[in-house]
């Protein structure tokens, strides 16, 4: 049976908890552990918010606590030093890296990758219930704050890093030793955030009746020409 909105979203938020305080358990890297969590306060904050005003439907929620779950998995151990290898070797037998081919931990591309993949669409809801865009704007404006929330991360960690230096910086940043780790990690978030609406837009277009006209509708220019 379907549980309703408040059961729902109550369930995700026990489950969260639970898994925040297991992972919260003797992090490999505690000061590491504890800027990664500062994240969670305005994220939190946003989800409070959301949730008086009923503001993200059940899909959404359920797509942000898949992230946070991840996020929390890479604040326990560092994000370059998730033993995902280990696991799957013992599971297999063999070692993932291996068999992709990989020379580095990329377990932090991986949650970037799904950063644009899952947030996207609770973002497109914002748009369209706050900002009730409609169209391509439905569309575009997810994507492009995917991309630039994206960047303003990889800059706050430029910060940290440069703030604190040392061995926190390093397990912050977890660059691995590429220097175009940052720019690698804005490009994957922002190929997530593209499949993802994308997605949604062949979904809309197939079972949307107004699929078509919202879309031009929403490139029409309105009101007079500026002076």
């Amino acid at each position: 049976m379907m549980l309703n909105y408040q059961n729902h979203t109550r369930l995700l938020l026990g489950l969260f908890i639970a898994v925040w305080v297991g992972l919260a358990i003797e992090p490999k890297f505690r000061q590491d552990w504890l800027l990664e969590n500062v994240l969670m306060i305005p994220v939190f904050a946003l989800l409070i918010w959301g949730w008086r005003r009923r503001l993200f439907s059940r899909v959404s929620h359920t797509l942000i606590f898949i992230f946070l779950c991840l996020h929390e998995i890479g604040a326990h151990y560092t994000y370059s030093l998730v033993p995902y290898d280990e696991w799957w070797t013992s599971l297999t037998g063999s070692t993932f890296n291996d068999l992709m081919g990989w020379q580095r931990n990329h377990f932090d591309r991986a949650v970037h990758f799904l950063y644009g993949l899952l947030i996207a669409y609770p973002f497109r809801e914002i748009f369209m219930r706050v900002a009730r865009v409609r169209g391509f704007w439905a569309y575009f404006l997810p994507l492009d704050v995917m991309v630039s929330t994206s960047g303003l991360f990889e800059m706050i960690e430029w910060a940290a890093a440069a703030a604190f230096g040392g061995d926190l910086g390093d397990a912050y940043v977890g660059t691995q030793g590429d220097i175009w780790d940052a720019q690698k990690d804005m490009a994957l978030a922002s190929l997530g955030a593209l499949i993802a609406v994308v997605i949604i837009a062949l979904i809309n277009k197939r079972y949307d009746r107004d699929f078509a006209r919202e879309w031009s509708e929403s490139l029409q220019v309105r009101g007079t020409p500026p002076p």
